[in-house]
């Protein structure tokens, strides 16, 4: 299947970009800034121009079997301004107003159109229970719901049937709800937002994309559905849950007060109310893999248990130890002429000059074959979909190829903070394994191992990062207080999106 979608770079859309690529189907991305686009998303997706107006945009629904619309501004985390309103509007119900008017003219159109909305729909119901027939709400998020959903609903005397997907807070890895809330859970500085009595209906990342790769194919799927788990919580409840998952206490609240005063009617997001059970996806036999909310986040805490970071000792495996082939073709590599930064001739002059004092290692199973994972690993232009898309992954110039002494430079963005990485490929043995290291960045030490084993039909890939932060003593504090957390979200996202991509068996 031909898949175009707009939205692909958000937080749900990368998710669904790269299960549609497992899953053999063809997408297209239709963005507004094609090359940061084609930075963020990867090797494998075709990426079109969506500046070219409404006429390309034709042009491209009618090779299209299927559309998924997830385009849309954050609505949460800042006040909604005139403008910011307008912003929101503009990116939802405009947007999908010329999408439609572009079917309306192609001389082929796609079967089916998976458009996004939102449990904004319903408004603030308090304790009320609903379901996809209960009334819309009032409210600047539910006009701008229906709003939405009707100019989607537009599509259907096209002969499109319209999936119009109304999603809850989404519970994943490296963005969405989490993004910013586990890091704050995780230092023990968790907290309730208002009285904690609201409902907030939720989702796991994985089974939300179920079911939109579901709606695609099964034509059951057609209306409104609730991408919401079966389980309704409150806030108190989804505030414990979290504090479970990340193992600390979350005994502090913030009033809802303090909240309408510093996001005014933005507040809304996190202080409305809708009680909801997915009642359309079990009617139609969805099961979900994470139906309460302690799997959903146990799910997401165990991903990352699995990434361990530990003091080096004697008893750790080398750098380029067994079963990385040490020794073998690529055991040495030289530097390459103009490229400075690089260290000895050989990668364990590197180490020896730059000595790494932890080692973070995780390990993934993947249900696919080592040379389809390691040619995805072979393309420098796919580290940016399996980075978070809040760290800004910029290729500054793509190598044509990869091979020993090979640069590859980027930008990330950290902390708020822009930095320059040059990587070099120390070790590159295709099938088997390849070391980067870093020349230039924020490490005073950093070699990354990846290992590819087979096991039958299945891929084993583990990681193995020897680090050093800066500063001494301070570079240890730092990695205490928060660079370790942060690298266990980054390879915890890595390790969420590669198994989008691979279908992971087995992690950690």
């Amino acid at each position: 299947m031909r898949v175009l979608m707009i939205g692909a770079t958000g937080f749900v859309g990368r998710a669904l970009l790269l299960r549609l690529l497992r899953d053999g189907h063809k997408v297209v991305a239709w963005a507004r800034s094609p090359d940061a686009a084609r930075s963020s998303l990867g090797a494998e997706v075709e990426v079109a121009d969506a500046r070219l107006g409404q006429g390309a945009l034709a042009t491209a629904l009618e090779s299209t079997d299927a559309v998924i619309n997830l385009a849309g501004e954050p609505v949460a985390g800042a006040r909604w301004t005139k403008a910011r309103r307008a912003s929101i509007v503009q990116s939802r119900v405009v947007l999908t107003n010329d999408l439609v008017a572009a079917m309306t003219v192609a001389r082929k159109r796609p079967a089916v159109l998976v458009n996004a909305s939102a449990v904004g729909y319903y408004g603030d119901r308090g304790d009320q229970p609903l379901d996809e027939s209960s009334e819309p709400g009032r409210g600047f998020l539910a006009e701008t719901c229906v709003a939405w959903e009707n100019a989607a609903c537009a599509a259907e005397p096209l002969g499109v049937r319209v999936v119009r997907a109304r999603l809850g807070v989404v519970l994943g890895l490296g963005g969405g709800f989490l993004g910013k809330l586990w890091p704050i859970f995780s230092r023990g500085l968790g907290a309730r937002l208002g009285d904690g009595k609201q409902y907030l209906p939720f989702c796991h990342l994985d089974d939300v994309i179920e079911v939109m790769v579901t709606a695609l194919g099964d034509a059951r799927y057609q209306g409104a559905i609730d991408l919401v788990a079966p389980q309704s919580v409150t806030m108190t409840e989804v505030t414990d849950a979290l504090a479970r998952a990340t193992g600390k206490t979350a005994k502090l609240a913030v009033p809802a007060l303090a909240l309408k005063l510093a996001l005014g009617e933005a507040a809304e997001v996190v202080l409305g109310s809708q009680r909801l059970a997915a009642r359309r996806l079990r009617d139609l036999g969805f099961r979900h893999r994470f139906a309460d909310i302690d799997a959903a986040l146990g799910d997401l805490a165990a991903r990352m248990r699995g990434i361990e970071i530990k003091t080096l000792d004697d008893h750790d495996p080398p750098p380029m130890g067994p079963g990385a082939g040490a020794g073998s073709a690529g055991a040495e590599t030289a530097t390459p002429a103009g490229v400075a930064g690089t260290g000895a001739p050989h990668p364990r002059g590197y180490l020896e000059a730059r000595p790494p004092r932890y080692l973070l290692r995780t390990r993934i199973k993947l249900q696919a074959a080592i040379e389809d994972v390691f040619a995805f690993f072979s393309r420098p232009e796919n580290l940016g979909i399996i980075t978070p898309a809040a760290m800004a992954f910029r290729m500054q110039k793509t190598p044509g190829s990869i091979a020993a002494g090979q640069p590859i430079d980027y930008g990330i963005r950290v902390g708020g903070a822009g930095l320059r990485w040059r990587t070099i490929i120390e070790h590159w043995v295709p099938g088997r394994y390849f070391v980067d290291a870093q020349a230039k960045g924020p490490y005073r030490s950093w070699w990354h191992e990846h290992h590819f084993t087979a096991e039958g039909d299945a891929t084993v890939m583990e990681d193995r990062v020897y680090f050093a932060p800066p500063l001494g003593p301070l570079g240890r504090a730092a990695q205490a207080l928060y660079i370790g957390s942060q690298l266990r979200q980054i390879f915890g996202y890595r390790a969420q999106a590669i198994g989008q991509r691979f279908h992971a068996v087995e992690a950690a």
